[in-house]
């Protein structure tokens, strides 16, 4: 029969051996699943991240310009992005956009990756939102950029808030906010070109 210390020694010895293979060859812990509730509701795990929102132009009645929003979505956010709807808040008129100029790639804009294809994009005037459907999702782990173009810019300046909202993959996705961006528009003795 095996006495106590033997035991031990044979306990200690086998969760060393383990802690060093897990350093040696690194732990790689098991994908994350979205969080799915008894209704069907799919929420993700970590939910993506609005990370930037610029202007090309921001002076007040120019036409040309475009206006960036960058989204971060974690490696463990449990789904891919499957949609973003983008909703103005806050500003002294609506701004329309060229829907079918909607833009989206891989990247910052000032570091470009490869375009994203879109399923589609559509725009509630009522509710002051378009939406952004990705054909195919945007998998975790991925840095994007939505670019927007409006007819013009507003012809009042000051401070315009865009609420930004991601939907994972699924029939009853759960929209989960991310934050507000803002663009500040000036008259033109204010304003400059910031790029294109």
């Amino acid at each position: 029969m095996y006495n106590i210390r033997y035991i031990r020694y044979i306990e200690l010895l086998f969760a060393t051996t383990l802690i060093g293979t897990i350093f040696i060859k690194g732990f790689s812990p098991l994908p994350t699943q979205a969080v799915q509730l008894r209704d069907g509701k799919v929420y993700f795990v970590q939910p993506p991240r609005l990370v930037k929102v610029i202007t090309t132009y921001n002076r007040v009645r120019v036409s040309g310009a475009r206006y960036y929003f960058t989204i971060s979505l974690p490696e463990d956010a449990g789904e891919p992005l499957q949609k973003v709807t983008i909703n103005q808040h806050q500003g002294l008129e609506n701004i329309d956009f060229r829907l079918k100029k909607t833009i989206t790639f891989v990247g910052t804009p000032s570091r470009r990756g490869k375009k994203i294809p879109l399923q589609d994009v559509t725009r509630d005037k009522k509710n002051r939102t378009v939406s952004i459907t990705f054909d195919p999702p945007v998998p975790p782990g991925t840095t994007i950029t939505i670019g927007l173009k409006p007819y013009y810019n507003p012809m009042h300046g000051g401070i315009y808030l865009f609420g930004v909202t991601g939907f994972p993959v699924g029939e009853k996705s759960h929209g989960q906010f991310m934050g507000f961006g803002r663009l500040h528009f000036y008259g033109y003795d204010r304003g400059y070109f910031f790029w294109r």
